[in-house]
């Protein structure tokens, strides 16, 4: 019964009807009456608290009042009426106006009965007055079962011009909530509910729409924002119970000669303890029979292509190959380079792949890929193609992975023999705790929270408009000390909408600010031809150049030791992630480094929060913390993986612990029963196979 009840579409709702509920499908994606039972409440009004008429001002957000109506006045004409009331208390008035529905609100108000009267104050002609207010007569307002904490729901324009603002939804919540006459279905095992002292499933539906106390509402959200966290986490946990059994890991048993030569001969500095632990963690993964499947995150310059070069080096020690995929050629040919100089002396071949590889090199690199010649292959998403077969591939390294789809990367197992091969997916964006439990909750995680001895921390400066002459003497001082000097632009062409420096322009001013010959100046941005942008990129690598006008194309993959300073042009209009990466493209060789945020002199209050937070900290981390809870877990997850599905209760920026009590009662029931065929996880198992088809197998975010 219940089921089907929830199944049934909204248009047989009473008060929606076909036109309302086409709206609500395609402004709320409320189809059934199930997805009007889970449009939760973002915020509740407390109906208990009046205000007296001379305590109102129109700073209140909503105030509750209550008087006499007075002075009921329609005005306007037939098609254009208003109706303009009073409310009068023992310490003066309010207007009550209305611009809408005055045909059939004008019957049913009373002069001179008591009401009680609930809206946002707003202020005309320098009278306080309340804009289509919510009305109820004071004697049945005591007989009435209404909650006193009242739930307010998000609405749009095209709902609230047909009467489903968030008093209209809470309405449509009550015409529900009157035909559940049967017990909502549990999701949950008792054990569950027990341990954790939670409301039942249907008194927290009910509790949250309509709650019988402040107490009732926080357990019934507890309740609701649990159960969406613990579903999330029991599918991905269940997905890599499923992967580890599907997939035998190649076992990497020895610890060789190659690995050791190179630990003793070319390692350039000693590797710092975060290092060490994830390469025993590795090391544990790849030597236990089972698939290893790890996110590496690690800020910029933590070193963590030594740390997948080491693991490399473990698969050919072991008689493999291994192949690293970045999302962009500068990266992979940047990988290249690294790894190339970082092997010298070690006869270990390593050969690059991308779309620029002519035709003749490719069927080389082929022939040497099948027959096992080459052991590391470095390349863009050009690996995947299907021409592409290795002998033995042991280990793959994605680099910044979510810039690659979830296909892309799921046809790397296919290349591999009967067993798949290892995956190391390293990241230089650091993840929340919160959203790394969420968008990578299947894989095993490891954090390189240390930088190598000698690297010294980038200082970091906010610097107006105004100070630009300043800042210019400064880079000055710089190029002729011989180091080179980012300068970064928000956009390439001008914007109508944003009042945003112009990269041309920008570029134009800087050689008349730095004249040639003493000033050499390249520019690259996303829209050169890839060559071009090559050409550039080398021109300042080999310091033909000593200053780079670029867009943020240059976020990821440069690596130029002798740039000392990152200016960025409007650093108010990037986010906290992006600057941060921006600035870790400075602070690679052994001199001072800076970074100066450059922003309009009245900056709005998130921006200066942010630029507060760079000046402040340069922990990756601190800094992912700060952007989730500036831009919210949806404008991240969008960054970092399609195919999350939205949260509707539960808030990644606040409810880290009760994700991690979810992720933890999760762990514990699957390392009991890892198929959920016990007879008291029947419940979970049910609910899964139901909700399984509906959402699709999001859950593969590995």
């Amino acid at each position: 019964m219940s089921t089907g009840f929830f199944e049934t579409p909204i248009e047989f709702l009473k008060g929606v009807g076909p036109q309302r509920s086409e709206l609500l499908k395609k402004e709320l994606g409320i189809r059934t009456f199930g997805d009007l039972l889970n449009h939760f409440p973002f915020r509740y009004v407390d109906r208990t608290k009046f205000y007296k008429v001379n305590e109102v001002n129109a700073d209140l957000p909503y105030i509750q009042l209550k008087g006499i109506l007075k002075n009921v006045l329609v005005k306007g004409e037939k098609y254009k009426k208003m109706m303009v009331g009073k409310l009068v208390d023992e310490t003066g008035s309010v207007d009550l106006v209305w611009f809408q529905g005055v045909k059939w609100i004008a019957p049913t108000l009373k002069l001179n009965a008591e009401y009680i009267v609930f809206g946002k104050p707003g202020i005309f002609n320098r009278t306080i007055n309340i804009v289509h207010p919510e009305m109820e007569l004071a004697s049945e307002a005591a007989l009435s079962t209404a909650s006193a904490m009242q739930a307010v729901y998000s609405s749009t324009e095209k709902l609230k011009s047909r009467f489903l603002d968030s008093r209209g939804l809470l309405r449509l919540e009550k015409n529900l909530q009157q035909q559940l006459t049967f017990r909502i279905r549990e999701t949950l095992p008792q054990e569950i509910i027990n341990e954790l002292k939670m409301m039942s499933r249907h008194d927290a539906l009910v509790n949250i729409h309509f709650p019988e106390s402040v107490q009732k509402q926080k357990l019934a959200e507890f309740r609701l924002k649990f159960e969406e966290l613990f579903f999330i986490q029991l599918r991905l946990l269940i997905q890599k119970v499923i992967r580890t059994e599907k997939y035998k890991g190649i076992p990497f048993l020895t610890i060789g000669e190659n690995f050791n030569r190179f630990y003793k001969e070319n390692l350039p500095y000693t590797l710092t303890e975060a290092q060490k632990r994830v390469l025993r963690e590795i090391r544990t993964d790849c030597g236990s029979g089972k698939q290893m499947n790890r996110l590496l995150q690690g800020d910029v310059g933590s070193g963590k292509t030594i740390v997948a070069l080491l693991s490399m080096l473990m698969a050919i020690d072991n008689g493999y190959q291994a192949c690293i995929m970045a999302p962009t050629e500068i990266l992979a040919n940047q990988h290249a380079e690294t790894i190339s100089s970082l092997l010298n002396g070690l006869d270990i071949p390593v050969t690059i792949l991308t779309g620029s590889t002519k035709t003749k090199q490719r069927k080389i690199i082929f022939e040497q890929l099948a027959n096992g010649t080459i052991k590391i292959l470095i390349g863009t998403h050009a690996l995947i193609e299907e021409t592409v077969q290795f002998q033995k591939l042991g280990l793959v390294v994605i680099d910044e992975q979510h810039r690659f789809g979830v296909e892309q990367r799921a046809r790397l197992h296919t290349k591999g023999e009967t067993s798949a091969p290892h995956i190391l997916v390293m990241t230089a964006t650091p993840i929340p705790r919160t959203l790394a439990m969420t968008l990578y909750g299947d894989l095993d995680v490891s954090v390189i929270d240390e930088m190598p001895p000698g690297r010294k921390e980038i200082k970091t400066v906010h610097r107006y408009d105004s100070h630009r002459m300043q800042v210019w003497g400064f880079l000055k001082k710089e190029i002729e000390l011989s180091r080179q000097v980012y300068i970064v632009y928000p956009l390439i062409e001008e914007s109508a909408k944003m009042d945003l420096k112009n990269l041309m322009d920008g570029y134009e001013s800087i050689c008349r600010d730095f004249p040639r010959p003493r000033y050499q100046a390249s520019i690259v941005h996303g829209k050169m031809k890839a060559k071009d942008k090559d050409y550039e990129m080398q021109r300042f690598k080999n310091k033909e150049t000593n200053i780079m006008v670029a867009t943020s194309v240059i976020e990821v993959g440069v690596n130029i030791p002798n740039a000392s300073v990152m200016v960025i042009e409007n650093a108010e209009r990037f986010g906290l992630s992006q600057l941060h990466q921006l600035r870790g493209r400075v602070g690679r060789g052994a001199d001072q480094s800076y970074c100066i945020l450059m922003s309009s002199d009245k900056p709005g209050h998130d921006a200066r929060q942010r630029l507060k937070t760079m000046v402040e900290t340069n922990d990756g981390f601190k800094i992912a913390e700060m952007d989730l809870q500036l831009r919210g877990a949806g404008d991240l997850q969008g960054t970092q993986q399609s195919g999350i599905p939205g949260l509707k209760i539960a808030d990644l920026t606040k409810d880290g612990q009760v994700l991690q009590a979810a992720r933890n009662i999760a762990l514990k029931i699957l390392k009991e029963d890892p198929h959920l065929g016990l007879a008291k996880n029947s419940t979970l198992k049910n609910y899964l196979s139901d909700h399984q088809k509906k959402q699709g197998d999001w859950s593969r975010v590995s």
